[in-house]
């Protein structure tokens, strides 16, 4: 395991991180408590320092769990947490952005979590009813508290995490230094605006669905026009996720991982971890077993022809103003005959 700056700050994690949503029972699938443990301690005999859990995640459960698996090993985790969605669907101010959960929050997430600070506080997702200046000015004063080190944002338009952080700078605010999206095969709209956006900022990126919620796993594979599934419950929810574009490209990763003798897994997983910039992947797993196979994809990168057949199979319509920007015609009228005459060193 080695070790990457997280974006823009001095703190060191893993170049993996643990995500622990499935640290729990409680919403019908998970891992026991047994489990959990043999996944936290496979992941940190492997060199893991980084470790992601969310107040919601297996109705605080999770929290719990890593409170405990930690507890003897506090100083040396960097410890992640969220919040803003809904823990009390009755009450209005149980959920967003704003002061009174985020303070409520914070202190539910330290009791559970059995520690007086969070490394890392995400805001799980944009709240639409909170002014952005709430928002950062409450989480700067929970960092000038000593209760939260660093800021993160998940789930949220490029425009609105990069007009939070020019404020945060422009106020001397504590500003975001990571950034937590959807990012795998299957779901490359995020290179669009957020993963540059990410770039040009200075802010770590950690995917989460690095598998697809499975698709790029293995589990679903075709049988004619359709598709089989080792699970049929999960199934009928990865309908979305199971277009002949995403199975395309699923078998894509089969063919190269059964070349290199390796899990289509730690395919996917190490086309994510391999992209330029502080790219973190999520790793989530239901059983020890899984959570092995995952870390084999520190063994190896990928080659270059791999990642070009790989980008090829998935590749996105970038849409609006990019394609338009990138296009022969347009830098013939906008630069003349200089375009590839310059050499230039910006992403």
């Amino acid at each position: 395991m080695r070790y990457k700056l997280l974006g823009r700050s001095g703190l060191r994690v893993s170049e993996l991180c643990l995500g622990t949503m499935t640290f729990g029972e409680e919403w019908g699938w998970g891992a026991s408590k047994k489990d959990s443990r043999a996944i936290f301690d496979a992941f940190v005999d492997a060199g893991g320092n980084f470790v992601d859990t969310a107040n919601k995640y297996t109705l605080g459960t999770s929290e719990q769990y890593v409170g405990e698996f930690i507890s003897d090993k506090r100083q040396k985790i960097v410890l992640a947490t969220k919040y803003s969605l809904s823990t009390d669907d009755d009450d209005p101010n149980a959920s967003g952005n704003h002061r009174k959960n985020m303070v409520q929050a914070v202190e539910a997430s330290l009791r559970r979590l059995k520690t007086d600070y969070i490394d890392l506080y995400w805001v799980h997702a944009w709240d639409i009813m909170t002014p952005v200046e709430e928002t950062m000015r409450g989480l700067d004063d929970l960092v000038r508290a000593g209760k939260v080190v660093y800021i993160g944002v998940s789930d949220s338009p490029a425009w609105r995490v990069s007009q939070a952080n020019m404020l945060a700078d422009l106020r001397g605010w504590s500003p975001f230094v990571a950034l937590q999206v959807e990012y795998s095969l299957i779901q490359r709209t995020t290179e669009r605006d957020l993963i540059p956006m990410a770039h040009a900022l200075d802010l770590a990126v950690t995917p989460w669905a690095v598998l697809g919620g499975g698709v790029l796993s293995g589990k679903y594979r075709r049988s004619g026009d359709k598709y089989e599934a080792d699970d049929s419950k999960r199934a009928a929810v990865m309908d979305k996720r199971l277009s002949d574009k995403n199975l395309t490209i699923a078998d894509e990763v089969h063919k190269i991982a059964e070349k290199r003798g390796i899990s289509a897994s730690q395919v996917a997983i190490n086309w994510v971890r391999q992209h330029t910039g502080v790219i973190i992947p999520i790793l989530g797993a239901r059983t020890p077993k899984q959570i092995t196979d995952n870390l084999g994809a520190l063994d190896f990168a990928l080659s270059e022809d791999e990642i070009d057949a790989l980008n090829r199979v998935s590749a996105v319509d970038m849409g609006f103003p990019h394609e338009t920007l990138s296009s022969e015609r347009f830098l013939k009228i906008f630069y003349g005959n200089n375009f590839d005459r310059t050499d230039i060193h910006r992403p």
